[in-house]
């Protein structure tokens, strides 16, 4: 071979080499890469901005920050307040998508553990939604009464169930047994990998999903439970009736999402979080390591059905509701996939990227709505455009940004694992 055509074929290679960052030039790679510059081009400001507000956080002394974090929690407070003096009559139709908005981040939040923490892919997320649901329902006793009134048993109406203090535990019961079903899909399953793992959970959610339809002595089959009673507070001389008011959901969702951000935030600062980091980035090196892998996914399972658990009770209080349907795979407001696109469209790893794409994905198809189903089209798209304008997702966690985000990465020490999330 000439030396001419080595030169030829050196110079191919390394046009081809240039084209893509990997050096293998696929098809369509190169208007992306154009396309993800110019919006690189376009975002440069605000991404600048955002990224001197974060290092300005992080420099002010802790007092300043809780401060600051306090006026923000205390500013989403108001939410409710400032909807119904700026809307009027269509307030609260707003704050029922609000709320929806609030239940959908915590569902993102838990889900994140799993995906975005340990590096799990898991497609059967909303069976834990549905077991907390249906264990709240089981336990204040309306579906019993549903039951009763189908089979028209004499006194039906009198089982007919009422909010009391206690019923506030069910709370911590339904964590309790959501918790055990991840334990128990977990235990025999956690050995699994990527796909066959996906597979697994997503079995599991469908065997939730028919399981709830057929068991019709329990949980009333496929004509659901309703009259799940409304919660109540009464505290002395203080009486509150959440009622059909979406505004005490939406601060009791508030709450729950404010205090596992803050549980989540310590235990990812912990061996634990190390721990998921180390499986995520490669598990084979993490359990030649040392690190107890499937302990630790298994505890990622826990922790994000507890976090389902307590969506799927809040959700069943308010609408008074359920019934198998609501819980499916592919369903518009809570299925698997639509949780899964919530967090991988909001960035993985972090926490207010869940938080914005479960914001997004309930806002769009409602903005739309005048589309009529032309707007899921609409969703369809955006949800596309991001993607391949910003695979890493809109608000990723700094590890994951470097890895997806075009820039220059380098080997990380095990100390330097535990900042993956911040």
């Amino acid at each position: 071979m000439s030396r001419e055509t080595d030169e030829e074929m050196e110079s191919q290679s390394k046009r081809a080499q240039e084209a893509t960052p990997g050096g293998v030039e696929e098809p369509g790679g190169r208007w992306q890469e154009r396309a993800r510059t110019q919006y690189r081009e376009w975002t440069s400001p605000v991404r600048a901005g955002l990224r001197h507000s974060r290092e300005w956080f992080d420099k002010l002394p802790p007092p300043a920050r809780w401060a600051l974090t306090a006026a923000l929690i205390a500013a989403a407070a108001v939410v409710p307040f400032v909807l119904n003096h700026a809307l009027g009559i269509t307030a609260p139709y707003w704050m029922s998508i609000v709320t929806k908005m609030g239940t959908a981040a915590l569902l993102a939040l838990g889900l994140n553990v799993v995906v975005g923490f340990a590096g799990l892919l898991d497609l059967g997320y909303v069976a834990f939604f549905a077991v907390g649901a249906y264990t709240f329902a089981i336990l204040t006793g309306a579906s019993r009464y549903n039951i009763a009134v189908f089979n028209q048993v004499p006194g039906a109406a009198a089982l007919k169930p009422e909010w009391h203090m206690y019923m506030w535990l069910f709370f911590f019961a339904a964590i309790a047994v959501t918790m055990a079903s991840g334990v128990v899909l977990g235990a025999p399953t956690l050995r699994l990998r990527g796909d066959y793992l996906a597979i697994v959970t997503l079995g599991f959610g469908e065997i939730v999903r028919i399981t709830a339809n057929n068991l019709t002595s329990i949980t009333n089959g496929a004509l659901g439970i309703n009259q799940i009673p409304n919660p109540h507070i009464n505290v002395g001389s203080f009486h509150y009736d959440f009622g059909l008011n979406n505004a005490p959901y939406y601060w009791l969702l508030l709450g729950f999402i404010v205090i596992w951000i803050f549980l989540l935030r310590r235990v990812d600062s912990s061996r634990i979080g190390r721990a998921w980091a180390a499986i995520r980035e490669d598990e084979v090196a993490a359990a030649a390591m040392g690190v107890p892998t499937v302990r630790m996914k298994l505890l990622a399972f826990a922790m994000g059905a507890a976090v389902a658990s307590v969506g799927g009770v809040v959700y069943a209080s308010q609408i008074s509701y359920i019934n198998p349907d609501s819980f499916q795979l592919f369903s518009s407001d809570f299925g698997s996939v639509i949780i899964l696109a919530m967090v991988v469209l909001g960035g993985m790893g972090g926490f207010a990227g869940p938080i914005v794409g479960a914001s997004l994905i309930i806002f769009l198809p409602e903005r739309f709505r005048a589309l009529g189903d032309s707007r899921f089209l609409v969703f369809g798209l955006v949800i596309i455009i991001v993607m391949i304008l910003r695979p890493q997702g809109l608000i990723p966690s700094r590890r994951r940004a470097r890895e997806l985000g075009g820039g220059e990465t380098r080997d990380a020490s095990v100390y330097e694992v535990q900042e993956h999330a911040r």
